[in-house]
């Protein structure tokens, strides 16, 4: 089993990559893991105080469950990754089960913050992309996706995803292999990463 994390900040062009990533592997051995999945379980706080949560702060993942679900993954056990609510800023009743793979690509802003984390993976990718582009990317997902006004996205955007940005996220590149700039429209890149993945997998 080959674990994959893929880190970069909001809007960096992650899932991109991710899902070229996944159009070179053959059907049926890469499951991906959302990083987002894993926020933590905040369902007994009122939703004002969900609003107020900074879900750009490593403390807003539970590290320790997505770590347990990778271990039991490399054990050949099945999981169930939870599944976030956007909407109500927490974790569903519901659940999405994940078989053991030969490829598990874990992805998110946060991913390589953890220590324990980032040594159960084989390959550490770090998606960058220009700051513009990614508050444009953001600003686009949160309002047609997530249902989040403009005013809402910016004051999050300059109150904590940005300085999140540049404390926590930003400085765990130095932790990657590789690089990816220009984010998932680096073709050249992806091949390179593809060719990489299918090396290790016959191997």
């Amino acid at each position: 089993m080959i674990i994959i994390g893929i880190a970069g900040g909001t809007g960096s062009g992650k899932t991109t990559v991710v899902n070229k990533i996944m159009s070179v592997i053959p059907e049926g051995h890469v499951a991906v893991l959302g990083q987002d999945s894993y926020y933590q379980d905040n369902s007994k706080v009122s939703f004002e105080e969900r609003q107020k949560v900074n879900y750009d702060h490593p403390r807003s993942i539970d590290f320790e469950l997505l770590i347990q679900h990778i271990n039991d993954l490399k054990a050949g056990k099945k999981i169930h990754e939870p599944i976030y609510s956007y909407l109500t800023h927490s974790r569903t009743d519901d659940y999405k089960v994940i078989h053991p793979k030969d490829v598990i690509i874990i992805e998110g802003i946060l991913v390589f913050t953890n220590e324990e984390l980032r040594s159960l993976c084989d390959i550490k990718i770090f998606v960058h992309a220009d700051a513009d582009e990614r508050l444009i990317r953001r600003m686009r997902r949160d309002i047609t996706e997530r249902g989040r006004d403009i005013n809402e996205v910016l004051n999050r955007y300059e109150t904590m995803l940005k300085p999140m940005h540049n404390q926590f996220i930003e400085p765990t590149m130095k932790y990657a292999d590789i690089i990816v700039p220009i984010g998932g429209d680096n073709v050249v890149a992806i091949d390179v990463l593809a060719s990489m993945i299918k090396d290790k997998l016959k191997t």
